[in-house]
C-alpha cells in the first residue's frame, strides 16, 4: 500500500455537496489516506467565507460591538453541515466552548483556526476516519517562528499511530500551548507538512482549478494546461506574480523529494499539474510558461568606465538598504546599470534616492522610465534550444512592443524582459503565440 497525502481547500469544504465529492476522491483511491483540510469556504457568489467571518467575530468583540449574532451564523453554518452530512460530532458544545473563550478574550488565532479544527471534525467523521489535531504537532517558538523539524518529527511520530486521519489545516501552537497560524493559505503548507511526516508517495492539493495554466486566462483565451513543471521553473513563475503555490506549501514536500499534484475537485478526471524536483521531466515544449507584473520604476544609471570602478554596485546596494527598499534586478552593461524597483516599495522616495546616487556615486547621467511591467518566459526546454531569445524578440517586435530590459538568468531557464505598463498584455499575447499557439 502506498501513501497520500491530500489537502482539500475551503472551496472543497463549502457544503455537504462539496464533502461528498471529498468522500468520493478519497475512497476512489485507498492509498488516500491522511487528509488536510480547510475552513468552509464561499458556497457560492456573495457568500463568506467562515474564516473571514471568524476574523469579523473576533474584531467586533475586540471592540465591544454585538457579535452574538455573527457567532450563531457561523454556529448554523456548521451545525447545517453536520446535519446535511448525517455526522454528531458536538458543534453546539464546541461553540458553547468557542463563545466563552471568546469572552474571556481569545486571540485572533484561535478564533480564525476553529473554522479547520471543527471543518476537520466533521470531515473525519464523515469519512470515517481518525481525527488528529494539529496543536500541538505543528510547532513554532515564543517568537512565533515555525520550527520545521521538531514539526516533522512530532507529526510523523503522531500519524504513525493512525492509518488513516483527517488533520486540520492552517494553525499549530507555541510553546504555551496557544493557537499560532500560518499566514493566509496556511493550510496548504500543513498539506505539505503532512505528506513530508508520513513519508507520502505523492502530495495532492485539490482546488477548484485543474493545474496550473501557461498564461494569465484573464489576457491569453484558454491557455494551455502545464501538465509538468519542475520546482526551479515554479518558482521563477511564482516570484513573476502567476497564482501557484506559496513558497513555504512547497518546500516541506521538496525538502523530502515528493512531487506535488494539483487536481480539482470539481473534476476529479483531469490529472491537473504535477510538480517535481526532475528538470528533465516537461510537457516537451520549449516554454513552460509566461507571467509578469505591472508597477516598477528602472533607474538607469551611466558611468564612463563603471566596470573597472571597484564598489559601484556596492555603493547603489548601500543607498537602497538605507531606504529599506528590495531590487527586483540589476541588469548591467560595461558603463551602465539598470535598478528595477517595485513601485509599492518607492512611495515618494525616489527624488532621495536619486539625489544620493549621483552624490555617492559619481554618475554621469541618471534616466527614470516610470509605468514598467515585467513578464518572465520560463521553461527548462529553453536551455537546450538555440534561437530562443531570438525568436522571443521577434514577436515582440512584430508586435510593435519596445523592449526597454532585458535579463537572463545564469541558468538559461527564462528571459526576463520590461516593457511599458501599456504594452504588458500585448507582450505576454505576442510570445505566447510565438511559442505556444
Amino acid at each position: 500500500m502506498g501513501v497520500v497525502a491530500c489537502k482539500f481547500g475551503g472551496s472543497s469544504a463549502a457544503d455537504g455537496l462539496q464533502v461528498r465529492k471529498i468522500r468520493a476522491i478519497v475512497e476512489y483511491n485507498p492509498d488516500r489516506r491522511y487528509i488536510v483540510v480547510s475552513a468552509p469556504g464561499k458556497r457560492f457568489d456573495g457568500d463568506n467565507k467562515i474564516t473571514d467571518m471568524l476574523y469579523l467575530l473576533r474584531s467586533h468583540a475586540e471592540h465591544n460591538a454585538p457579535y452574538e449574532q455573527l457567532l450563531q451564523v457561523i454556529k448554523e453554518r456548521f451545525l447545517g453541515l453536520e446535519a446535511d452530512l448525517g455526522v454528531s460530532v458536538g458543534i453546539a458544545g464546541e461553540f458553547d466552548i468557542i463563545e466563552g473563550n471568546l469572552r474571556e478574550g481569545a486571540g485572533a488565532d484561535y478564533l480564525a483556526s476553529r473554522g479547520e479544527y471543527l471543518s476537520a471534525k466533521i470531515i473525519a467523521a464523515f469519512l470515517g476516519y481518525d481525527f488528529v489535531d494539529s496543536a500541538g504537532l505543528v510547532l513554532f517558538n515564543d517568537k512565533g517562528k515555525f520550527l520545521s523539524e521538531e514539526t516533522n518529527e512530532a507529526l510523523g511520530a503522531a500519524l504513525r499511530g493512525h492509518e488513516r486521519a483527517v488533520i486540520p489545516g492552517f494553525y499549530g501552537t507555541l510553546p504555551d500551548g496557544s493557537i499560532k497560524t500560518f499566514t493566509r493559505g496556511g493550510s496548504d503548507i500543513t498539506g505539505s507538512l503532512v505528506a513530508r511526516a508520513v513519508g507520502a508517495d505523492v502530495y495532492e492539493n485539490w482546488t477548484d482549478v485543474s493545474g496550473f495554466l501557461m498564461a494569465d486566462p484573464r489576457i491569453i483565451e484558454n491557455p494551455k494546461a502545464i501538465s509538468r513543471i519542475s520546482y526551479k521553473e515554479l518558482r521563477e513563475l511564482s516570484y513573476m506574480g502567476a497564482s501557484v503555490l506559496h513558497e513555504n506549501a512547497i518546500y516541506p514536500a521538496r525538502l523530502a523529494g515528493i512531487p506535488i499534484n494539483i487536481r480539482n475537485t470539481n473534476a476529479p478526471e483531469d490529472p491537473g499539474t504535477i510538480i517535481s524536483a526532475d528538470d528533465t521531466a516537461t510537457d516537451g515544449g520549449v516554454i513552460t510558461g509566461i507571467a509578469g507584473n505591472r508597477d516598477f520604476t528602472v533607474i538607469g544609471i551611466y558611468k564612463n568606465m563603471m566596470s573597472n570602478e571597484i564598489g559601484f554596485i556596492k555603493r547603489i546596494l548601500s543607498i537602497m538598504e538605507d531606504y529599506d527598499i528590495p531590487i527586483e534586478h540589476i541588469p548591467s552593461g560595461i558603463d551602465t546599470v539598470s535598478v528595477v524597483i517595485a513601485d509599492k516599495f518607492l512611495e515618494d522616495k525616489l527624488g532621495d534616492i536619486v539625489e544620493d546616487l549621483e552624490k555617492k556615486t559619481g554618475a554621469e547621467s541618471i534616466e527614470i522610465f516610470e509605468n514598467m511591467s515585467l513578464i518572465a518566459t520560463v521553461g527548462v526546454g529553453m536551455t537546450a534550444v538555440p534561437g530562443v531569445a531570438a525568436k522571443l524578440f521577434s514577436a515582440l517586435y512584430e508586435a510593435g512592443v519596445n523592449i526597454r530590459m532585458i535579463d537572463q538568468g545564469s541558468s538559461e531557464m527564462n528571459i526576463i524582459v520590461g516593457v511599458e505598463t501599456k504594452d504588458f498584455e500585448t507582450a505576454i499575447r505576442a510570445i505566447y503565440a510565438a511559442f505556444v499557439a
